[in-house]
C-alpha cells in the first residue's frame, strides 16, 4: 500500500522522533511510504484566528503539494480535523476547488485511523512493559471522530498495561491560541487534566497529538511528576 506523509509543523520542527516513529511504524506494517516535499503548515492556527483569506493561500499549498498522493497519512488529529472540515468550509464557495479540497479528504487519514480503519490492523508487534493511560483530543475524537483506534491499538502492545483516564475526553486547555488568549482558563483546564492523569498511576501518557501533550507535559514537568508523555507512535515502535 502506497502513501504520503504529512508530518505536521510542530512534530517537524520539535517533535522529530515521532516523525522518526511514525516511519518505522508504517513501513514495518508494510506501507510504501514518501514524502512530498514543500510540505507546509496546515492552516489551523490562522483558521481559528479567523484570518480565512491567508488561510485559503496555505490550503491551496497543501492541496497542490499532495495532489499525487494514493493516500495522506497525519499524525495529528487536530491537523486532520482541520482538513476535513476546514478546507471544505474555506472553499464553499469556489467549485474548482471545493473538489479538489473533498478529494484531498476523501484520502486522508489520521494515523490510528489509517492503521486501524485502511490497514485493518490492531497488533503491530509492539512490546513495551509499562502502565499507559491516554488523553482523547478534542478535535482528533468530537470533529474527526476518532475515538477507539489508538486504545485498540495500545490494547494489543504486549507487556502493556492499559489504564482508563478518568474523564479523557475532556480538554487538555491548550485550544491553540485559546491558551495563550484565556491563559487562566487554560491553565485550570489543564490542571484538573493532570491530576486525573497522575491519579492513575500510570508511567507513560499516550496521545494522538503533539500540541496537547506538549501543553500536559509541560506542566507534568513542572509539577515535578515522572510521568512520560509520548505520542501513539512512539509507542507502538517499542520493543520490536
Amino acid at each position: 500500500m502506497k502513501a504520503s506523509l504529512f508530518i505536521t509543523c510542530i512534530a517537524d520542527l520539535m517533535y522529530a522522533d515521532v516523525g522518526k516513529s511514525v516511519v518505522n511504524v508504517l513501513k514495518r506494517s508494510g506501507v510504501k511510504l514518501d514524502f512530498p516535499e514543500g510540505q507546509t503548515c496546515c492552516g489551523q492556527p490562522a483558521f481559528s484566528s479567523g484570518y480565512y483569506k491567508e488561510t485559503v493561500k496555505v490550503a491551496k499549498k497543501v492541496i497542490e503539494v499532495f495532489e499525487r498522493s494514493e493516500r495522506v497519512v497525519i499524525p495529528s488529529g487536530s491537523c486532520a480535523a482541520m482538513i476535513h472540515h476546514g478546507y471544505p468550509t474555506l472553499f464553499a464557495n469556489d467549485p474548482v476547488w471545493k473538489k479538489k479540497a473533498d478529494e484531498f479528504v476523501a484520502k486522508s487519514y489520521e494515523f490510528s485511523q489509517f492503521l486501524v480503519d485502511v490497514m485493518k490492523l490492531t497488533d503491530v508487534g509492539a512490546t513495551f512493559k509499562k502502565k499507559v493511560t491516554y488523553h482523547s483530543s478534542c478535535h482528533m475524537t468530537r470533529l474527526l471522530g476518532v475515538e477507539e483506534q489508538p486504545k485498540i491499538l495500545l490494547k494489543n502492545v504486549k507487556g502493556l498495561d492499559f489504564i482508563p483516564l478518568p474523564f479523557a475526553f475532556d480538554c487538555c486547555g491548550f485550544g491553540g491560541t485559546f491558551s495563550m488568549k484565556l491563559a487562566d482558563i487554560s491553565g485550570a483546564i489543564l490542571e484538573e487534566k493532570v491530576d486525573n492523569i497522575i491519579s492513575t498511576g500510570a508511567d507513560v501518557l499516550a496521545g494522538s497529538d503533539l500540541t496537547c501533550l506538549m501543553n500536559i507535559g509541560g506542566r507534568l514537568s513542572r509539577r515535578g511528576s515522572p510521568v512520560k508523555v509520548m505520542h501513539l507512535a512512539q509507542v507502538l515502535d517499542q520493543g520490536v
